[in-house]
């Protein structure tokens, strides 16, 4: 088997991407910008150390996103020049599901990567896969001050990063496919359904205020542009996640019985 190279290898995704690829038994090269054991030193801001990282590699996984989502569209062109430059045989790149009807500019960013891909003349694959339950929690840990816990009345589809990291290594031992079908979670939950689960399963006390935000954004996810149709393909549930989560940190739980 060739060797892949994993960019963003240490993110919430790529870990379980790259321990999944190399289980499946993939010579995997881990780029980051720090040098260590494992490591392949890169960085796709400004291009240095790319052509070493990327001799010998027949099939790349693009994962890599810039500070708080910013730059993903430079980081992308980047990458697809080195990757042209080493005649790699596939080009992996996750994306995320709804991208096209929903104007959040990070979107935009993520559907112009998906476009500099579909034109680069690269070999590719786009995976678009819903939010990860991680980024879920998220809304609602931030909110950690509030007497209340705000809840958008929108409905999503989480997916475990797990599940996302499965199908990944699927796609990286299998022919170039373009776009492939999108992915989501095993449920699909408003985020009201979603804060009860999570203060269930936190142990919070706090009331869920479902709230309807004005914009073009939250209508296209009120229309449903975060769901996939049909048979899911993530296992893991939010509520799974939350427990997990809570086991590993130890966060205490004092809610009993059933979410409310």
């Amino acid at each position: 088997m060739t060797t892949t190279l994993v960019t963003g290898a240490t993110g919430r995704l790529g870990r379980p991407t790259v321990a999944r690829l190399r289980a499946a038994g993939h010579d995997v090269r881990a780029l980051s910008r720090r040098s260590g054991p494992g490591l392949a030193t890169g960085d796709l801001r400004t291009g240095a150390g790319l052509r070493e990282a990327l001799t010998g590699v027949g099939t790349v996984v693009h994962l890599a996103t810039g500070p708080r989502g910013r730059g993903d569209v430079d980081l992308a062109r980047t990458l697809l020049t080195a990757v042209a430059e080493a005649d790699v045989d596939h080009l992996v790149l996750v994306s995320i599901v709804g991208i096209d009807t929903n104007p959040l500019p990070y979107y935009r960013d993520k559907l112009a990567v998906e476009r500099l891909v579909g034109g680069s003349g690269v070999p590719h694959t786009v995976l678009r896969a819903t939010q990860f339950h991680a980024l879920v929690a998220g809304l609602f840990t931030v909110q950690r001050a509030l007497p209340v816990l705000a809840a958008p009345a929108v409905p999503l589809q989480p997916i475990a990063v797990e599940d996302v990291a499965e199908r990944l290594v699927e796609l990286a031992g299998s022919a170039p496919a373009g776009r492939v079908g999108d992915i989501g979670g095993p449920e699909q939950l408003t985020v009201p359904e979603l804060a009860r689960v999570w203060t269930h399963g936190t142990g919070s006390r706090r009331r869920v205020v479902p709230v309807r935000l004005p914009g073009r954004v939250f209508a296209a996810l009120h229309a449903g542009s975060a769901l996939v149709p049909g048979v899911p393909y993530g296992r893991r549930t939010f509520a799974e996640h939350v427990a997990a989560t809570a086991a590993r940190t130890g966060t205490p739980r004092t809610g009993t019985g059933a979410p409310r």
